[in-house]
């Protein structure tokens, strides 16, 4: 099924749905992933291999840290080639002063705000998507 394009649908379909935990990203050299560490996401960069998954994983590695992230899923089903979505999340959200890092998956986009500003965060994108209806 192709996802959607159209930024107006997009925005008030996009329904941002919470997930439960807290999230870091971390790195790591030689892009070996440590035993029993699932990364939600891998990005290969020249400096290492970054990571970001489960804030219990990272501590259980010993892996080192510094942003503690909720991790937010736009549940509409987004066209790789939309144009706009992430523009216009990011705007908004920083309109309330919330930083967020956006990954897209082929489904979702996926949004990793400041953890104990998660819920704000929810509740900004839920009001884009009702003034976009």
């Amino acid at each position: 099924m192709p996802g959607e394009s159209d930024l107006r649908r997009l925005l008030a379909g996009m329904r941002p749905e919470l997930n439960a935990g807290r999230y870091v990203f971390t790195t790591v050299d030689g892009g070996a992933v440590p035993p029993d560490v699932t990364p939600l996401v891998t990005v290969a960069e020249r400096e290492g291999l970054t990571l970001v998954l489960p804030q219990r994983e990272a501590d259980t590695a010993g892996m080192a840290y510094d942003y503690v992230a909720g991790w937010i899923t736009l549940r509409v089903h987004s066209a790789l080639e939309a144009v706009g979505l992430t523009a216009a999340v990011a705007r908004e959200l920083a309109d309330a002063g919330l930083s967020c890092n956006v990954v897209a998956g082929f489904h979702h986009d996926h949004l990793f705000v400041p953890y104990e500003r998660a819920a704000r965060a929810v509740a900004v994108l839920e009001d884009l998507a009702r003034r976009s209806l």
